[in-house]
């Protein structure tokens, strides 16, 4: 295991944080998910030794959590979500400078400053100002200080924010050709549900300090309840109260489609019972294959 974490809690005087997180990460790509306030953040600065623990243990690459922060973020490539940049420095300063923080020899940080920025794409640019780098620029600067001194596991903090379409995609691109090596472990934390249904195979829901799901994401989507999408034609209030009452929970898309989700032992055949006795027609019914948006809805209790 790249990590393993066993019951970590972590509290800011009166709050909780975390609250027994337990969890395991392999290579590849995992994603860490949440709302605000999950404790996202503070579980990543709990595994780079940032912030000790309350209780619990845990290991990075066989190090441990408590008495080997700095051999961990030896190991570890960051890329935090906030800008980290020092103002007057061009992008090979900056790179090997950061390389040379995280233990490498200078020579060797500067040979690496360069290669990282070739693969991020800012081999033509690396001689510019960071100041004058576009938003785009400087996550793939963000990666490249990540991936500078050949880490074997990357936290990843909001890789895609504030990047257009095309930066979004050529980023997750560089991110999954990373993760598809299998010679390094990914963790990425995102808002973006859709990027991590692109890269990761594995995922971790967290909820109000503690973990809600976590396992394959294929796996994840049959958990507790079957998805069901109906088109229908009629009065749909009655339809959604009888179904409500019976566990069920249904919403309606701005093109009126109606999406049913259903208790684990739910009967399918009851929908069309409850839409004979509320003179509700139905005119599509499919059988439909969650998304991670509807996985992470059901796991956290979004509505």
């Amino acid at each position: 295991m790249s990590v393993e974490l066993k019951n970590i809690h972590f509290s800011y005087g009166q709050v909780k944080a975390l609250r027994g997180v337990s969890l395991s990460l392999n290579k590849g790509a995992t994603g860490l998910l949440g709302p605000n306030g999950a404790g996202k953040s503070t579980l990543l600065k709990v595994m780079l030794g940032f912030l000790p623990p309350d209780e619990g243990e845990g290991q990075i690459l066989g190090y441990d959590l408590r008495t080997e922060q700095k051999l961990i973020r030896q190991q570890v490539g960051y890329m935090p979500e906030d800008e980290c940049y020092i103002p007057g420095m061009d992008a090979v300063t900056f790179t090997s400078y950061l390389g040379e923080l995280s233990g490498l020899p200078r020579q060797e940080a500067i040979k690496r400053a360069h290669e990282v920025l070739f693969y991020v794409g800012l081999g033509e640019s690396r001689y510019r100002l960071i100041d004058t780098y576009s938003a785009g620029m400087r996550q793939r600067l963000k990666l490249a200080q990540a991936l500078v001194h050949d880490p074997k596991i990357l936290f990843l903090d909001e890789p895609t924010s504030n990047l257009d379409p095309t930066g979004r995609q050529e980023i997750l691109e560089l991110i999954g050709e990373i993760a598809s090596s299998q010679e390094i472990s990914v963790l990425i934390c995102s808002h973006i549900l859709a990027d991590i249904e692109l890269i990761c195979d594995q995922v971790i829901i967290i909820n109000q300090g503690q973990i809600a799901a976590s396992g394959r994401i294929e796996d994840l989507r049959m958990i507790n309840y079957q998805l069901y999408e109906l088109k229908v034609k009629g009065e749909i209030e009655p339809f959604r109260q009888e179904l409500a009452a019976r566990g069920c929970r249904i919403e309606e898309t701005e093109d009126r489609l109606v999406k049913i989700y259903t208790p684990p032992d739910f009967n399918s055949l009851e929908i069309f019972r409850a839409a004979a006795r509320n003179r509700l027609q139905i005119r599509q019914f499919i059988r439909s294959q969650s998304s991670l948006e509807d996985l992470f809805a059901r796991v956290v209790g979004v509505d």
